[in-house]
């Protein structure tokens, strides 16, 4: 073996190509490695988070702050008169409406065709907006989920708070 040079069985196959992407980064210019690399890997080579932009606020995004909640309606017409007022109130900044979904539900295997809602509104206001839900749906228990949008791309998770700003908070103004 010859000294400066890295043994034949390593750089067999894919193993060049590997080595190269280990060490090129190490080679050229930090401007080039931009570039090359997305900010996200970037970050995660160096250890550090990657920047959260900030907020016309000047406050980054606080992760579970906005929720992703989902309610199923027995047809189009009852998911969109829910959709219009949810957002009329500003207890969400948008509703999806999904076509159909088929539903099959334990312990009978009973199938049921939904459309479901997707909506996007400020964790503090899944509360009331469970509470809407309940007293105009026309199911007496009615499908409320809500899950907490970890990450996402914030300018539209601040648009989701700033349009749900006015709406009564649920733990001081009943609807």
């Amino acid at each position: 073996m010859r000294r400066g040079r890295a043994p034949a069985f390593l750089l067999g196959g894919g193993a060049a190509l590997l080595l190269s992407l280990f060490w090129m980064p190490t080679l050229l210019p930090a401007a080039s490695r931009l570039l090359l690399l997305p900010r996200a890997l970037l970050s995660m080579a160096s250890g550090s988070p990657p920047a959260q932009p900030s907020s016309a606020s000047g406050s980054a995004y606080v992760p579970g702050s906005v929720s992703a909640a989902f309610v199923t309606c027995p047809n189009e017409k009852v998911a969109k008169e829910i959709a219009r007022a949810m957002v009329e109130k500003r207890l969400a900044a948008c509703v999806n409406l999904v076509p159909q979904i088929t539903s099959i539900s334990s312990p009978d295997s009973t199938m049921f065709v939904f459309t479901p809602q997707m909506i996007k509104t400020q964790s503090s206001l899944v509360p009331a907006l469970t509470d809407f839900v309940r007293s105009v749906h026309p199911y007496e228990v009615a499908e409320v989920i809500a899950l907490p949008v970890e990450q996402g791309n914030p300018p539209y998770l601040q648009w989701v708070r700033q349009v749900t700003e006015s709406a009564p908070d649920s733990s001081t103004a009943p609807l």
